[in-house]
């Protein structure tokens, strides 16, 4: 009897279709690979750690240029909720795909034949066929007919413009302003302009999402509320275009 169990535990251990061993050997692309990157590795100083670092900056580069990126923050135009100095990230994927900014979304964009030969960050307080007036009776930003509280994010001791202004945003563009009003080069100082001080769409970098630095102060930037209390407006029939009638 043992004699015939021993040669049953032989017979199923050479069987090739019970083994353990499932290893198989690379095939032709997996050793062509294998070849390329011994290859690389052999050719560049410092060899697999080289080749390691390369990947990792490829990868933020790409990164950066599609997705996100960061933006350091070059005035106190945007206090008190941005400060100079302060590290935001910037979602570039935010508009690409149909979506468009809203009002009181904080957008970063190319201000070079707008504004100057910079990227600039502010609120948008007005997009395409929005009605802009400022001020209503108790001196507050009126759009659409809809007067706007923005006691949460302007900075302290500021009103929403000193400059009077009667405009009607232009469709495919935004109407921005700073925070810090009283320090803010933004849509107000270019009415008079060609292009009435709006920005075009196509201008746009993308949407500024986190502050990240510094750190005790990282917080995720939402859209305030008051804005998403605005309504759409449905232009009159044969309305002219206001963007050049600033006054004040």
């Amino acid at each position: 009897m043992d004699t015939e169990a021993q040669h049953v535990e032989r017979d199923r251990s050479s069987d090739p279709v019970e083994s353990e061993d499932t290893s198989e050997a690379p095939g032709p692309e997996e050793r062509s690979r294998f070849a390329l990157v011994s290859r690389i590795t052999d050719w560049l100083p410092g060899g697999r750690i080289t080749l390691t670092v390369l990947v990792c900056l490829l990868f933020l580069l790409g990164l950066s240029t599609f997705v996100t990126q960061p933006f350091v923050i070059p005035s106190g135009s945007m206090e008190r909720g941005l400060r100079v100095g302060d590290r935001v990230l910037v979602n570039k994927l935010a508009y690409r795909f149909g979506s468009k900014p809203q009002p009181g979304d904080v957008v970063v964009f190319d201000g070079t034949g707008y504004f100057g030969n910079a990227d600039y960050i502010k609120r948008v307080v007005g997009v395409g066929g929005d009605h802009l007036v400022c001020c209503d009776k108790k001196g507050r930003l009126e759009v659409n007919g809809r007067s706007v509280d923005e006691s949460s994010f302007l900075y302290p001791g500021n009103s929403p413009s000193d400059v009077s202004f009667d405009v009607v945003v232009p469709d495919g563009t935004l109407f921005v302003l700073g925070d810090h009003r009283a320090d803010s080069s933004d849509s107000r100082d270019h009415l008079g302009s060609p292009g009435g001080g709006m920005i075009p769409l196509g201008a746009v970098i993308g949407r500024a999402d986190w502050l990240i630095w510094p750190s005790a102060h990282w917080k995720h930037l939402t859209r305030p509320g008051a804005y998403a209390r605005v309504p759409a407006r449905v232009p009159e029939a044969n309305e002219p275009n206001r963007a050049d009638g600033a006054h004040g």
